[in-house]
């Protein structure tokens, strides 16, 4: 079976659009590496590392340090599809950090963002 091309995908390419989905609705660039850092145990200085190495989504989230367990609480639906229900891991872990992302556009509190 193919590879989604997301897999592939540069997740420093997809990056600067997270945050600009963000700022449009007056949230930060600090709250999104707050959410990837909280989802991936990822520190702020690896984080720019894979983002400065154009690291693809999937050794992303392969290279993660630490998935947080909390993450399983993440529901709803992204793209048409309830992420708990995606089956595949690594699309449900892209799946989830959208979400995150989502919410905080939508104007969540960060308290209720990071479960």
């Amino acid at each position: 079976m193919t590879k989604p091309k997301i897999y592939s995908m540069s997740f420093a390419k997809v990056y600067p659009l997270y945050i600009k989905k963000v700022e449009k609705k007056g949230r930060t660039k600090e709250e999104v590496d707050s959410i990837i850092r909280w989802l991936t145990g990822y520190s702020q200085e690896q984080l720019e590392n894979h983002i400065d190495k154009e690291t693809d989504f999937e050794t992303f989230f392969e290279e993660a340090p630490e998935l947080n367990s909390s993450r399983r609480l993440i529901t709803g639906v992204i793209c048409g599809v309830r992420v708990e229900e995606i089956e595949e891991p690594t699309m449900q872990e892209i799946r989830y950090m959208d979400k995150l992302i989502d919410e905080l556009a939508k104007g969540k509190p960060m308290e209720k963002i990071l479960r």
